[in-house]
């Protein structure tokens, strides 16, 4: 399924959010508003101000808080990739070299926490407390998610664990997204509860099909090695079925005792999971996850938003990269 199809009904709109997003860095260092201007230029296909904007013109909320919310959650996601990419030590993203490949660490560092200080201004000028809450409250869960998978998931073959990383990294921002869209919105509780539930069974897809192609994407298109996660230590979905499947592999018994730090054995691993169906058992709960985003979505009204967040369910687990 093509990306178009979801996007359509907000293409102007997205540029509104872009445009918003770009000026954030109006009125400071010229080097703060050419590191912005290069990430914007990294693109990206907007999912989560999409979603933002779709869910928010289905319920009929405002465009300008509509366009404010989506600039914030995407200035906010932006800023944990810059964060991200300089403690994995990546020189790449989406093809185009990462910020820590140009700048120095400091640099690199300050640069993510303005355009979170700018993303939390966007939120308040939403002029929403709770969506401010939430907004922030969502940050939380995110950062605390990096330094659990940094201090005590390496090696670990857990599917509590595994699920609650997973939320915390990706299924959180757009159950936030997709509730606070809602909360500008004329809606009522059940609504804003069907589309909190409909963020997050997505956005659980979401990270489960991204750990996928970690193992079945091809490389150039994904832009790491195949199977990097679990060189580094960070055991995903594939391969906990292929470890329950499997437990009398040598090379997962050896994940809890570090085994992951040996790069012939991961790479062996890798291999065995990629000719396994694990992927394809994978596949099926994110197809799940997206069945019951779509259950959530069934009693909001008609309209071409309503077709197009269908539509952006199925693209999630229909995507090769």
């Amino acid at each position: 399924m093509n990306a178009v199809t979801f996007l359509s009904p907000v293409t102007e709109e997205i540029k509104l959010v872009e445009e918003r997003m770009r000026a954030q860095a109006d009125d400071s260092h010229p080097d703060l508003r050419a590191a912005l201007e290069h990430l914007l230029a990294a693109g990206g296909k907007r999912v989560r101000p999409t979603l933002s904007l779709l869910v928010g013109n289905m319920l009929d909320a405002p465009l300008e808080k509509l366009v404010t919310l989506g600039a914030a959650v995407e200035l906010l996601h932006t800023a944990t990739l810059v964060h991200d990419d300089l403690i994995d030590g990546a020189l790449l993203r989406r093809g185009m070299s990462t910020l820590n490949a140009r700048w120095s660490p400091p640099a690199t560092v300050l640069t993510g926490d303005f355009l979170f200080a700018r993303a939390a201004k966007l939120a308040a000028e939403t002029d929403h407390l709770p969506l401010m809450k939430l907004f922030s409250e969502t940050l939380a869960i995110i950062v605390n998610g990096e330094l659990t998978q940094m201090f005590t998931s390496r090696g670990l073959i857990n599917r509590e664990n595994y699920y609650k990383r997973i939320y915390a990294k990706t299924a959180s921002l757009f159950e936030m997204t997709s509730r606070a869209a809602a909360m500008v919105s004329p809606a009522n509780e059940a609504t804003l509860e069907a589309m909190r539930v409909f963020g997050y069974e997505i956005g659980m897809a979401f990270q489960i099909v991204d750990d996928i192609l970690d193992f079945t994407g091809d490389q150039n298109a994904v832009g790491k090695p195949l199977g990097s996660d679990l060189l580094n230590g960070l055991v995903t979905l594939p391969a906990i079925y292929y470890a329950e499947a499997n437990p009398n592999d040598a090379d997962v018994q050896s994940l809890p005792n570090g085994g992951w730090t040996n790069n012939e054995h991961m790479t062996h691993l890798v291999e065995n999971i990629r000719a396994s169906d694990a992927s394809k058992q994978a596949m099926r709960e994110a197809e799940r996850h997206v069945e019951r985003a779509l259950a959530a979505l069934a009693a909001m009204p008609a309209c071409a938003e309503h077709d197009a967040l269908e539509n952006l369910a199925r693209y999630i687990v229909d995507r090769k990269v």
